[in-house]
């Protein structure tokens, strides 16, 4: 473990013997500068916190604060002060000191405030580290493919990351959508300010409104305080509407007047509260449809489809598949530790013939189990699942069987990728279908179906 370095600048015998004391365990590393230059010589940048002496010989505890702070800008100091001098304590916290701590001190107090500002000081540099992280993992260059379908995809995203147009994205369930929304956020004026997601399919449809518009104190029972919605907490930023077709018509129409006049109004409240937000979103259906039978806004559906971005399904650009796949393998070797040099021949062979109804998500899913399984140093087909294995087996077999046989495979294909679609909810899919819920049932029985 990292010890915690404590940087003492004070040229008292019995300070530097108070601290010793104080800091004796193991975890802290302490070094003790008398003057200006003691201290520039003993400060470096690996350096947690400088405990600083308002008066130093020579010199002022504010000086060479100035001086240590031009080398190390992300320094941090604790001012000691004695009774009569806080305007100095005050003025040296306007130069950037974190804190100050008034002579004579109390010694479980001074270790408390070391102890803050060590750990606030590694907060920081994780939260720094984070979004560097996400800066790298969502910007264009790190979604992967090299298909012609992907390519141009990816050019129509970088021309519309930096505006402030709602952008409708489209494609089928696992090919990416939320990684393509958060690429056009990371990239745009709005990267610094917050991204929230919002997954319709996810929340029961009596929550939307005050999850979105949030509620005041009282607005319905067990609305005990105040709340904040999505629109409020992401003001500045962006929300992205997963599966935007599942959204109520009430809320609909709330969304579309916050297109409109970028205002919302809280549940309960009747204060108008103005936001300024981005709306991305994203359906696995055709939207289309939803406005042709009533079921969602024409007007709705016109304003948040300036721009489409459509995703191409992982059967269509297969050409991205090693690619993938062998990312997914050594991210998955970094994160379970193992050591695995590739995939073999027939491996990847099995992986190009196969259909992938789950598309990308599926492949990641299909390349995590195979790591996790493999007991050699290359991945072989005998850590594959059956459906993929056997894939081919079962068209060839289904393409020499009769009239009969060849309709039954066209209607399981089909429903396995409703179904995947949908995230295996039977319903949403007999709907897609435009079929009976029990109808859907017996077929999934009868073709045997299973997830």
């Amino acid at each position: 473990m990292k010890r915690k370095t404590i940087h003492l600048v004070d040229d008292e015998s019995i300070i530097h013997d108070i601290f010793k004391k104080i800091f004796t365990e193991t975890e802290y590393e302490l070094r003790i500068s008398e003057n200006k230059s003691q201290a520039k010589t003993n400060h470096s940048a690996g350096v947690d916190v400088v405990i600083m002496d308002q008066m130093i010989p020579g010199s002022s505890g504010l000086e060479i604060f100035k001086e240590l702070k031009k080398d190390d800008p992300g320094i941090q100091a604790i001012f000691l002060t004695a009774f009569g001098t806080i305007e100095a304590a005050i003025e040296a916290i306007k130069h950037g000191a974190v804190d100050y701590l008034q002579k004579p001190f109390n010694n479980i107090e001074l270790k408390h405030k070391v102890d803050r500002v060590i750990k606030e000081k590694k907060l920081n540099q994780e939260n720094i580290q984070l979004k560097k992280t996400l800066g790298d993992r969502f910007s264009f260059d790190n979604i992967i493919g090299r298909s012609p379908l992907l390519k141009k995809t990816l050019g129509i995203v970088e021309s519309v990351a930096d505006s402030n147009s709602t952008v409708l994205i489209t494609g089928e369930s696992g090919t990416g959508k939320e990684l393509i929304a958060k690429a056009i956020h990371t990239n745009s004026n709005r990267k610094n300010m917050p991204f929230s997601p919002f997954n319709s399919s996810n929340i029961p449809a009596t929550l939307f409104e005050s999850l979105l518009f949030g509620y005041k104190k009282g607005a319905y029972t067990g609305a005990n305080s105040d709340k904040k919605g999505i629109f409020e907490e992401a003001d500045g930023g962006t929300i992205f509407f997963d599966e935007i077709a599942n959204l109520t018509p009430e809320t609909q129409a709330k969304i579309l007047r916050v297109l409109q006049e970028k205002e919302i109004q809280p549940l309960g409240g009747n204060q108008i509260k103005k936001v300024d937000v981005r709306i991305l979103a994203a359906t696995n259906i055709d939207l289309m449809s939803k406005v042709k039978s009533g079921e969602f806004r024409e007007d709705l559906y016109y304003r948040l489809n300036i721009i489409d971005i459509h995703l191409p399904p992982l059967r269509e650009r297969k050409e991205d598949i090693p690619i993938l796949a062998d990312s997914f393998l050594k991210r998955f070797c970094r994160e379970n530790k193992k050591t695995i040099k590739g995939m073999n021949e027939k491996f990847l062979k099995l992986l190009m013939e196969y259909n992938w109804p789950g598309n990308i998500r599926e492949l990641q899913n299909t390349m995590l189990r195979a790591v996790l399984l493999v007991n050699s140093d290359t991945l072989t087909p005998d850590v594959l699942p059956q459906e993929i294995s056997g894939y081919k087996n079962r068209q060839q077999r289904l393409e020499k069987g009769g009239f009969n046989a060849r309709v039954d495979a066209f209607k399981r294909q089909v429903i396995i990728e409703t179904l995947e679609e949908n995230s295996w909810i039977q319903k949403k899919a007999a709907e897609e279908l435009q079929l009976k819920p029990s109808t859907l049932y017996e077929l999934i029985k009868r073709l045997g179906i299973q997830k």
